[in-house]
């Protein structure tokens, strides 16, 4: 074969590439008066805003939890374990740095949520075991702190879904056609986000022995 016939057969093949290349720009051009060309970021900007209400309300409770520590240890300090277990799980969950990047980082995402829900976990036992302290149930300050636990507790529920939404929202969008062109080509740093998953024996209550 001469060179100046393998060079014929190269030409189309160039040719459809950039004829490719030339309707996605079409494509994406003629999708921006209806706004499809900002779906990618403005999705995005919306799972990025669900996260930073997640942080946000989980360190809500982190803020609650010395204060409801040491309303429990004075009236059960036999309970110094839970009350170690409480505070040593807080610690390990505020250690684990977030920003928005986290969103997009498997690894980072799940050790924050790895810490969260050993958080959790630790909060449930304390909680079970308060039920064998009728005082300290009936104090005001413990009552009172407990409620905005349980309320911080469900804001944590609420921006979770939340969160979980827009970034199905989002993922969905990079993912199929023409989404995926449109970030393929506009905005190629956009990558699929890390959502939550169930915790193991979540339906379970946790078993505290008397």
């Amino acid at each position: 074969m001469t060179t100046s016939t393998a060079g014929a057969l190269r030409r189309p093949a160039g040719a459809a590439r950039l004829l490719g290349l030339l309707s996605v720009i079409l494509m994406a051009a003629g999708l921006s008066g209806c706004g499809a060309i900002n779906r990618v970021p403005t999705l995005e900007e919306r799972a990025k805003s669900a996260w930073s209400e997640v942080q946000n309300q989980y360190q809500r409770r982190a803020d609650l939890i010395p204060n409801l520590v040491e309303s429990v240890k004075g009236y059960a300090q036999q309970e110094k374990d839970v009350l170690v277990g409480v505070t040593e799980a807080r610690a390990k969950a505020s250690s684990v740095k977030v920003d928005g990047s986290t969103v997009s980082d498997p690894q980072t995402f799940k050790a924050f949520q790895d810490a969260q829900n050993q958080l959790s976990g630790a909060l449930g036992r304390l909680l079970v075991t308060v039920e064998r302290y009728p005082e300290l149930k009936s104090n005001q300050n413990f009552l009172a702190l407990q409620s905005q636990l349980e309320g911080t507790e469900n804001r944590i529920a609420v921006a979770r879904r939340d969160y979980i939404n827009a970034v199905q929202a989002y993922n969905t969008e990079v993912r199929t056609i023409p989404g995926r062109w449109i970030a393929a080509l506009l905005y190629p740093d956009a990558k699929p986000m890390e959502t939550f998953t169930a915790t193991p024996n979540a339906d379970r209550p946790p078993s505290v022995k008397f």
